[in-house]
């Protein structure tokens, strides 16, 4: 005959408030230390390799979809696999003749002294303008640069690369500013 399992006492309210406790202390630590969002800029002027590697991910793309829709299919399948190692090899290539720059979030308050640095002359103000778009951006760039860039070193960048590449710049380090990591009433 078996005894009956005696039921469990629920934890006392001093116990349930220490674990409540401990588990917001661990969550709170986890929150102080995550990892402040980032961006990378890829700066590869070989044109023949920047059109291989997106040649390749096309392909790539287009032979996985095919391997998707004739999962029985093995010949299809191994094509998917060649253009998927092809397309790794396209991506080392370029990432072997590319320069990356990286640029990291920064914490708001010293954002927001940052900007402050930099505010809009009279007429800018008028027209909405938050910065000065003259000083902010290389401000920003040298501030968020994980590679040490110094605001000179953006100044010069912002002022001798063309245009279309000089807004690049000045979006890679202004766009990890606005990137959102947490989600509002989702469960």
């Amino acid at each position: 005959m078996s005894r009956p399992t005696p039921a469990k006492r629920p934890p006392s309210p001093s116990a349930a408030r220490q674990t409540a406790e401990g588990a917001w202390a661990a969550k709170m630590d986890r929150l102080r230390h995550r990892a402040r969002p980032q961006n990378k800029l890829r700066i590869c002027d070989d044109d023949q390799l920047r059109r291989r590697f997106e040649d390749a991910e096309q392909a790539a793309q287009r032979a996985r979809f095919l391997a998707e829709a004739n999962p029985d299919d093995e010949q299809v399948a191994e094509h998917a696999a060649q253009a998927t190692t092809a397309l790794e090899d396209a991506r080392a290539a370029l990432d072997d003749a590319s320069d990356f720059l990286t640029f990291l979030a920064l914490p708001r308050p010293v954002l927001e002294e940052l900007i402050s640095q930099h505010p809009p002359t009279e007429q800018q103000a008028i027209e909405g303008t938050v910065f000065n778009p003259d000083t902010f951006p290389a401000a920003l760039i040298s501030a968020a640069s994980f590679d040490g860039m110094t605001r000179d070193e953006a100044d010069e960048l912002l002022s001798t690369w063309p245009a279309a590449d000089a807004t690049l710049l000045w979006e890679a380090a202004w766009s990890v500013q606005q990137e959102s990591r947490v989600e509002l009433g989702k469960d």
